[in-house]
């Protein structure tokens, strides 16, 4: 009866250090404005919580990131770089409030030890394109009335948003990296609900501002969240990094059960990764959340299956982090 007693008090140790957690909802669509405030909630109850703005989107609506640690090696998760994947937006918010809470009541996640954040600072930008999210969930009053006819434009005539992956002025944010821009040959000729690269790299200033931010924190990993198609992409011209990088993505891939993407020999870029691979000659992968889902957001029936796979993931880069030089 004693050992029973002592197994199930664990098991209630074991819970609680994730229920105590419990600003983000996960039960409804993550919007901007919920995630504003779930910033400010989290910024107010974590002391290691640092919530800085990055940049603002072409209607104004603020880009953040958020510091999480003490360490002076750094490394970055990015979300929502598209309007219907919101739901990595909650990820990582989600993935935030855990961490900051077992650590600063000095507790271990799983196998890993969140002394890790002593060495190593997670940065999160859970929603790169909060304008791109708004209209994705059909809220297209919340922009200046003027600019709805060009929306519905870009939409090719549809009032339902809900396939929107660009941002708000209709540019794909995830293609407008100086890394194989010019090779993308395949997209829209003008701004478009997905697809059009833009008239030059780095047009866009969600782009903007996510680059310059790069260059100030110098990561050593960098990770952007996408959906849908559960795998990993890590491989654009790595170059004499390779077998350090494929080590790392098998890491993941094996925490998350999703397998490594190979794409074609003649694979565009025009990515985050692709350019934060061939710029700074560190490891970073792209990772597709949720099953297919076509064009439009993950269901939120997916989200508990994808956390699982994913909750360790931050914190696990953070140690690779420390053994790069």
């Amino acid at each position: 009866m004693k050992k029973l007693l002592f197994i199930l008090l664990v098991l209630s140790l074991q819970v609680e250090n994730v229920v105590l957690a419990k600003v983000v909802e996960t039960n409804r669509p993550y919007t901007y404005a919920e995630m504003k405030d779930d910033l400010e909630k989290i910024n107010h109850q974590y002391q290691a919580v640092k919530v800085k703005k990055i940049g603002e989107t072409h209607f104004g609506r603020d880009i953040y990131a958020i510091r999480l640690g003490k360490g002076k090696k750094n490394i970055v998760l990015v979300g929502a770089h598209h309007g219907r994947e919101w739901i990595t937006s909650m990820l990582l918010m989600k993935k935030l409030e855990v961490y900051a809470d077992l650590y600063q009541r000095k507790r271990d996640y799983g196998q890993i030890s969140t002394d890790i954040l002593n060495d190593v600072s997670i940065w999160f930008i859970p929603m790169l394109n909060p304008d791109g999210v708004t209209i994705q969930q059909n809220k297209p009053n919340l922009f200046p009335e003027k600019h709805l006819k060009q929306l519905v434009s870009m939409n090719d005539g549809l009032e339902n948003f809900e396939r929107w992956k660009a941002n708000g002025i209709g540019i794909d944010l995830n293609r407008q990296y100086p890394a194989g821009w010019k090779e993308l040959k395949d997209g829209p000729a003008s701004p478009f609900y997905q697809f059009y690269k833009g008239k030059r790299p780095l047009e866009a200033k969600e782009v903007k501002a996510l680059t310059k931010f790069i260059r100030d924190i110098h990561p050593e990993i960098a990770v952007a969240y996408h959906s849908a198609g559960r795998e990993i992409f890590w491989n654009y011209k790595n170059g004499k990094q390779l077998k350090r990088d494929k080590r790392i993505a098998n890491k993941i891939s094996t925490l998350t059960g999703y397998p490594l993407a190979k794409p074609p020999k003649d694979a565009t870029g025009g990515g985050f990764t692709d350019w934060f691979i061939t710029n700074y000659h560190r490891p970073a992968m792209t990772i597709e959340v949720s099953p297919l889902v076509g064009e439009t957001s993950p269901p939120l029936s997916v989200f508990k299956a994808e956390w699982e796979r994913n909750k360790f993931v931050g914190l696990t880069l953070a140690e690779e982090a420390m053994s790069l030089k």
